[in-house]
Parts: structure tokens; sequence; C-alpha cells
């Protein structure tokens, strides 16, 4: 039988995975670190090439999901999710491959969506501004659509 948890005690019953996972990160010199809101989390590791924070997440992935296994926790691999953030003025994006331990091949996201703020690699929030720039005139078109001079809401009101 599945059953969803409170967000308060998800967050309880997470803590101390999360807590032994940085224990194992630092037994192993793994520079990754865990975000986590509500029923979300996130591996990060920063680093000055792809091919360090690329072993790093893979080392730190494998070791989140067998503490959450042990646990009687399922992790999702299909809505798991990584981003690279980099200076590198390339555009390469490399995948995450998960195949040693059993799963398939994450790819990288174009941008990255935290509590509200969109997130492209390049941290130039290009994205943001379209997304909330594009919602705005959507707003404002649709807004035309509530009366005209005539019947419906006044100019004012509109």
């Amino acid at each position: 039988m599945l059953c969803s948890l409170s967000p308060i005690l998800s967050a309880l019953y997470i803590a101390p995975l999360f807590h032994l996972f940085e224990r194992q990160a630092q037994a192993l010199n793994l520079d990754t670190s865990t975000l986590s809101y509500i029923d979300d989390g996130l591996l990060v590791s920063q680093g000055r090439t792809y091919n360090k924070t690329l072993l790093e997440l893979t080392s730190s992935y494998s070791i989140i999901s067998d503490l959450m296994a042990s646990f009687g926790l399922v992790m999702e691999h299909d809505k798991s999710e990584i981003f690279h953030f980099s200076r590198v003025h390339n555009n390469s994006n490399p995948e995450l491959d998960l195949s040693a331990i059993g799963t398939p091949i994450l790819k990288p996201k174009t941008y990255w969506q935290y509590l509200g703020f969109y997130f492209d690699w390049r941290l130039s929030f290009k994205e943001h501004v379209r997304f909330y720039s594009t919602k705005a005139l959507t707003t404002v078109k649709a807004m035309g659509m509530l009366g005209n001079f005539s019947q419906g809401l006044l100019p004012l009101q509109k």
C-alpha cells in the first residue's frame, strides 16, 4: 500500500536520510550538497569541469538512491532531473550516464525552475524574463475579451 505524507512528516522522515548522505559524501570526498523543498530534492555539484561534476553526481545519485531504498522509499528515476551551470562559452551540456547503477541516462534541461524562478545555465535570467513577460502579455490580451464599450466590464474595471 502506498500513501503520501504531509509536507511536515515527509521533511521529518527525509531529514535523517540527508544527514546520512552528507556523512557518506564527506567520507568519499564528494563535493556534493543537497537542497530540498517538501518532496523535491536536488543534488548540487560544483566544479571547473563537467567530468568532475558528472563523476560526483553519479556517485551521489547512487548513494541517495541506495539510502532511499533502505528507508523504504522509491526514487522515481524518470522524474529525476539534472542541470548544469557553467561559465564555459560552448553549448556543451553533457548527459549523466547512470547505467552503472541500473538507471537510464539523464539528459540535462535547458532551464531549471525552482520556487518560481527560472534559471538558465548561464544565470542570465533570460528564460525568467521571457516566461513572465509572456504571462503578462497574455493576461493583458485576455482582459480585452472581458467586455467592450457597450457591455461587460468598464475600462476602469479592466
